[in-house]
């Protein structure tokens, strides 16, 4: 990363709290300002009792499906608390940020997708097709809500799909008043969001007045996804980016470069 090639940007990172450290940090890095503002808050669901019963059972599955690093941050540690990980047991990932959570718990073998990281690039994988899944269980843990699409489909190809809720995401805890301000003052130079639940958060909750500003700020998105939807909510400035913070941090610099 060349020093100080994001010198003078300040860069909205809407990333969970917990998750936001890395990219940034590589934007502080770079010479720009992270202005953190989480756009999700992730908490623990409080009973686990639906993954302690599915880790009696987890031989059984030929697929446990990981859909966020926080469906393993809250799943994976109340599975291995008395067992290990069954040799015989495919894990995948929707995204790498997910695959790299797996591993450093000792999940070394995991599907994922090779460009598009979500449910569609997940299906779109051979060992997930119908020949594959038909007759076969498959667990998937996942925050509340969401989308369903991978449920629908795998049932569709045959299988036999649990889904496991293991954490719960709501809207920023303090409102939209500390970005709006930021928008105001024009100290917004990019803008980082990395779900679709966090851009309907986003969209949903500012003023008239900021999003229109907004339309006129670089979104950058790690996901094709993410840059459908919010074309489809009318943005019009979007930049999509390789996966992770890496990609992220890499999209940022290669941006700021041919503006400047």
């Amino acid at each position: 990363m060349t020093q100080g090639t994001l010198t003078g940007r300040t860069i909205v990172v809407t990333r969970p709290r917990e998750q936001a450290a890395g990219l940034a940090a590589g934007i502080e890095a770079a010479g720009g300002h992270a202005l953190l503002f989480p756009l999700l808050e992730i908490t623990p669901v409080a009973d686990l009792s639906a993954v302690h019963a599915v880790a009696h059972c987890l031989d059984d599955y030929a697929l446990a499906v990981f859909v966020s690093p926080n469906a393993v941050a809250y799943a994976l540690p109340a599975l291995l608390a008395k067992r290990n990980w069954p040799a015989a047991l495919q894990a995948a990932a929707v995204g790498p940020g997910t695959a790299q959570a797996l591993a450093a718990a000792g999940v070394t073998r995991c599907l994922l997708p090779a460009e598009r990281f979500d449910s569609e690039g997940l299906l779109a994988l051979p060992e997930l097709a119908a020949e594959k899944v038909s007759g076969q269980r498959v667990v998937i843990f996942r925050g509340d809500g969401g989308r369903e699409l991978l449920t629908d489909v795998l049932r569709e190809r045959g299988a036999s799909v649990e889904r496991v809720t293991c954490y719960h995401r709501s809207g920023p805890r303090d409102g939209f008043a500390p970005l709006e301000a930021a928008w105001a003052r024009g100290a917004l130079d990019g803008i980082v969001v990395s779900s679709s639940e966090a851009l309907d958060y986003l969209l949903s909750g500012v003023s008239p007045a900021a999003r229109a500003r907004l339309q006129d700020t670089p979104l950058f998105v790690p996901h094709q996804r993410i840059a459908e939807i919010a074309r489809q909510r009318g943005l019009t400035r979007i930049e999509q980016t390789g996966p992770a913070d890496a990609g992220l941090l890499h999209g940022l610099v290669t941006y700021t470069r041919w503006t400047q």
